[in-house]
């Protein structure tokens, strides 16, 4: 991120240099473990067969729900930053594409992310054993019109996900904490537990994923390669995973 955002943070002065107040971000995080519990609930309700439900629902409206949300959560962190520091959203993003070559080092970035993120993701699988969580496939998008509301839910999870838990959590937990280990930790953990509905064991996944997304955007003093890796992630997971 550039110097506008969370790159010169000095822990010995954290009041300073919070992006937003503390009960903001105190707000932000419960929304996310309402979600996180509301997710677990929905994983572990009984219910007959394999899938967390029997058969593939109108997913649509769920689609189109999460697009607003993930906004949503962009608009209050652009609230509170705006309110105490006059940041901007592309602030929290950094990076800049002045040159073609710009975005190539980015997207070959992204690319080799993904890879990295993908080994990790399925060591990590290995490690923890079988899960027993139910599967959340039958949610996956069918037919077209899915297919073309599932790629616009990917690019809003690749952008959004990626301002509020790196580009705003993170510097938060940084300011307030004076460690970016502790504060890459910190959002990672939050992270992976809003996956709940997926089970422990993807929840320990994602956060793994939320770590290295961390260290990522970090070391670029962007979130650019991680949004474009992050949006193409959920694009392959819940399309063209099903091709290989």
């Amino acid at each position: 991120m550039n110097d506008a955002s969370n790159t010169d943070l000095d822990p010995q002065k954290p009041d300073r240099n919070l992006l937003a107040p503390i009960w903001h971000t105190l707000v932000l995080v419960l929304i996310l473990l309402i979600v996180a519990v509301g997710g677990a609930r929905l994983q572990s309700r009984q219910s007959t067969g394999e899938g967390i439900v029997q058969q593939h629902p109108a997913v649509m409206p769920l689609y189109l729900l999460l697009v607003v949300f993930e906004w949503l959560l962009v608009g209050f962190v652009w609230f509170g930053v705006r309110r105490r520091s006059g940041i901007r959203v592309r602030d929290l993003v950094g990076g800049k594409w002045n040159k073609s070559r710009d975005i190539l080092l980015d997207l070959g970035i992204a690319m080799a992310f993904w890879i990295i993120w993908t080994g990790a993701g399925e060591s990590v699988k290995y490690l923890l054993g079988p899960s027993t969580a139910k599967s959340i496939d039958v949610l996956l998008p069918q037919g077209y019109v899915e297919i073309m509301t599932w790629v616009l839910l990917s690019i809003s999870a690749g952008f959004c996900e990626e301002v509020v838990y790196r580009g705003y959590l993170q510097a938060q937990f940084l300011a307030l904490t004076g460690s970016a280990t502790v504060a890459i930790l910190i959002q990672g953990v939050l992270f992976g537990v809003t996956h709940g509905y997926q089970g422990m064991k993807l929840v320990i996944t994602i956060s793994v994923y939320g770590v290295l997304y961390g260290v990522l955007s970090s070391w670029r003093k962007s979130l650019r390669p991680g949004m474009i890796s992050h949006a193409w992630s959920d694009i392959f997971s819940g399309i063209l995973s099903k091709l290989f």
